[in-house]
């Protein structure tokens, strides 16, 4: 045995005893509000295809012809080019979103840590929600920046860590947070946060990868149902989640973009999106702007969900969204009760650590504007009585 076999086997025991082993299971029909697992049928509270988009059949049929053009993009947009139907797609996201100009990237994760890392010099702070996604973090990590932390949409850490800067010199400041969190379902306080950046001279990056397609005019995001888009100098979105494809973009100034496409790593070493992507990305922003029915649907049924749990005893944090946690504390007793849950015809994956800080271990529930109400109902029977059994409720 080689000391790396050693090393990894030690890794994976501490692993186990920390109750953080984690597997992929083969799962079909996982666009749809029922999926099927190991033969059989669960009711799907896992999903991030908020409008239920990853099955329209529109979609599909755009992605099928866009296959026409090539399998595969073939490479970095800096080094064969990129297709007009891509312009033609950052044209249209650019007006959409009311900004200047828009790049699509291949990913939200490869999004957010090229662009902080690109962004931001060893000599800038940045200051970022405890809370926000991996890939913030990460990015923030690649950037060399000096990094702030400020407790979850605490506004009040946040002004005092901008003094601090402001009282150090640090010149060029960041303020990135996640709009809609996507553990536990919040909000952040945009409107708040933006007083904050003008008053010390900073900018602000939101991402926006749950808001996107679910709040504002035409599904544009949260910071639009905020009322506060203007104040936003970088808006990252996927097309992953609501858009029920695949991918993700940046909206912003256009000197700014142009600055990403000349210095961003995840942009110019990652090749582009295949024609499938582009088309099927085109025809799902459609449809986006055109589901005003889908998000009043998904509006209210994660509302009689959220509520319903709420009055049952469990506690549901400080969720508003389409994501709705439960907090069970303990990870033995999340992984038993996402067991139990699927036993029973539920599916709904066990948040653990370090996904989720110590000690606040979870359900995570997110729902699609396609489910039934049965299915819902039937859910909420299902996640209650279990709740009672384990002692959570």
């Amino acid at each position: 045995m080689s000391t790396w076999d050693e090393e990894i086997r030690q890794r994976m025991a501490a692993i186990r005893k920390q109750g953080r082993l984690r597997e992929s299971i083969t799962t079909g029909e996982a666009a749809q509000p029922v999926v099927v697992r190991e033969g059989k049928r669960l009711i799907n509270l896992s999903s991030n295809n908020y409008l239920g988009l990853a099955g329209h059949p529109a979609i599909i049929s755009a992605q099928q012809q866009g296959a026409e053009q090539g399998a595969g993009a073939t490479a970095s947009r800096l080094i064969v080019g990129y297709s007009p139907e891509t312009a033609a797609l950052e044209a249209q996201l650019a007006t959409y979103k009311g900004c200047e100009d828009a790049l699509i990237f291949t990913s939200g994760y490869t999004a957010n840590v090229g662009v902080l890392s690109a962004l931001l010099r060893r000599n800038d702070g940045v200051f970022s929600d405890r809370l926000n996604h991996a890939s913030i973090v990460d990015g923030i990590r690649l950037s060399g920046a000096r990094p702030y932390r400020y407790r979850h949409r605490d506004l009040n850490h946040l002004e005092a860590q901008l003094k601090e800067a402001d009282r150090l010199g640090i010149r060029n400041r960041l303020i990135v947070t996640d709009t809609v969190f996507s553990m536990d379902g919040d909000i952040a306080p945009l409107r708040e946060i933006i007083h904050l950046k003008e008053k010390y001279g900073a900018a602000l990056m939101v991402d926006d990868a749950h808001g996107s397609g679910v709040f504002g005019p035409e599904g544009k995001g949260t910071a639009y149902q905020l009322g506060v888009a203007d104040g936003v100098d970088l808006h990252m979105g996927t097309f992953s989640k609501a858009y029920g494809v695949y991918g993700a973009y940046v909206a912003g100034k256009k000197e700014w973009l142009h600055y990403l496409v000349n210095t961003c790593r995840s942009l110019i070493y990652t090749t582009a999106l295949p024609p499938t992507m582009i088309a099927g990305i085109t025809t799902s922003l459609e449809l986006i702007r055109q589901g005003e029915d889908l998000r009043r649907d998904l509006a209210e049924k994660s509302s009689m969900f959220r509520n319903q749990l709420r009055q049952a005893g469990f506690d549901t944090g400080e969720s508003m969204t389409q994501i709705v946690p439960i907090m069970v504390g303990g990870s033995d007793q999340t992984l038993q009760y996402s067991r139990l849950l699927s036993e029973r015809g539920v599916l709904s994956v066990g948040i653990r650590p370090p996904t989720v800080p110590d000690g606040e271990a979870r359900l995570r529930f997110s729902l699609m504007a396609t489910m039934k109400e049965q299915e819902l109902q039937e859910s909420i029977t299902v996640i209650v009585d279990t709740g009672r059994e384990l002692g959570v409720i």
